[in-house]
């Protein structure tokens, strides 16, 4: 796949910061939160306006301080002409580049009049099977929301947690016990150690899981490599960009590509390329975040085995002209949105 080049333009950035309530809590091993925050970066050339939105994630040193000071310190080189293509070595990845990507492929697609999808030489994108997750809670809990739910067709469970009521173990038969017909997939967000490693996995199979999310924490996985592992394991807090495939090697059987990690959606169709040439299997993945953070990442999932983007629906409102959900299904974005 072959992603056009910028051409230079003379353009102006807005940004804002925005908070979106939670629905409730969402918990994960690291903890729990209420409100998703946000920043919003806006490219203007001419009448022509493009967005990108991105989440700034304490798990990798960022804050919203943080990611709002690396995209005012590429303002003049923008004013300047920065395109697309000098952004990916100009700005390392993460958030702060994801929210200007972004919003770059959005204003290329206004002025040319054409779609994103069509930019980069994708074929145009259908609806999505996307999971729904499951917060971390008690098994009791657990099993609640998952019968709530347990019409949708792929279900992400939260583990990691504390031993009490039986652990994860327990935690994980007991959404099972409540859905038996939904697919599962478990995120543990490096909640787990070589001491339990064998056990829940173990449990994890036991229960139909068809993949394991990030089990043991980054750099200090590699017992993953000497064990027999009885379902798939799918690398997330490990995986960044592409510099990040060889120490997968051995370990892990799938990568969550995230944008806010990759750096955009350049870096993560180029990620998914590389990776999917190497064996892994791709999961399109995001943060907690409305659909102008989601739309981009549709494009990404099309190619993926597994999709989860599902952030809008964790928010007790999303933005006007949010994407499209329908029991399971998640439709690409209108593009009075992005694209």
């Amino acid at each position: 796949m072959d992603i056009p080049s910028s051409k230079p333009l003379n353009l102006t950035l807005s940004l804002a910061v925005e908070r979106w309530p939670i629905a409730g809590t969402f918990a994960i091993s690291r903890g729990a939160k209420t409100e998703a925050v946000v920043v919003v970066a806006e490219l203007a050339a001419g009448n022509a306006r493009g967005r990108g939105e991105c989440v700034p994630y304490a798990r990798y040193g960022e804050s919203v301080e943080s990611v709002t000071m690396a995209i005012e310190a590429i303002r003049p080189r923008l004013a300047q002409g920065l395109t697309r293509t000098a952004l990916q070595s100009a700005m390392p990845p993460g958030a702060a580049r994801n929210a200007l990507d972004c919003a770059f492929w959005d204003l290329e697609a206004k002025l040319s009049g054409r779609t994103v999808y069509e930019l980069a030489g994708l074929p145009a994108p259908g609806p999505l099977t996307t999971a729904f997750t499951v917060s971390l809670g008690t098994p009791a809990e657990m099993a609640k929301t998952a019968e709530k739910f347990s019409s949708r067709a792929l279900l992400k469970v939260k583990l990691g947690g504390t031993h009490d009521h039986g652990g994860d173990g327990a935690r994980i038969a007991a959404v099972r016990a409540a859905t038996p017909k939904a697919t599962l997939i478990v995120d543990a967000n490096e909640g787990w150690n070589e001491g339990n490693l064998a056990a829940n996995l173990a449990a994890c199979a036991q229960a139909g899981v068809v993949l394991v999310e990030q089990p043991l924490p980054e750099g200090h996985d590699g017992a993953l490599a000497r064990i027999q592992r009885p379902l798939p394991v799918c690398a997330d807090e490990s995986v960044h960009d592409r510099a990040s495939l060889p120490g997968l090697a051995g370990k892990y059987d799938a990568v969550n590509i995230k944008l806010d990690k990759a750096g955009g959606l350049t870096e993560a169709l180029a990620l998914a390329q590389e990776a999917s040439q190497a064996g892994f299997a791709i999961m399109a993945g995001c943060m907690v975040a409305t659909s102008l953070a989601m739309a981009p990442a549709m494009l990404l999932g099309q190619a993926a085995r597994f999709v989860d983007l599902d952030g809008p629906l964790l928010l007790a409102k999303d933005r006007e002209n949010g994407l499209r959900y329908a029991d399971s299904l998640v439709y690409p974005p209108h593009p009075a949105l992005w694209g």
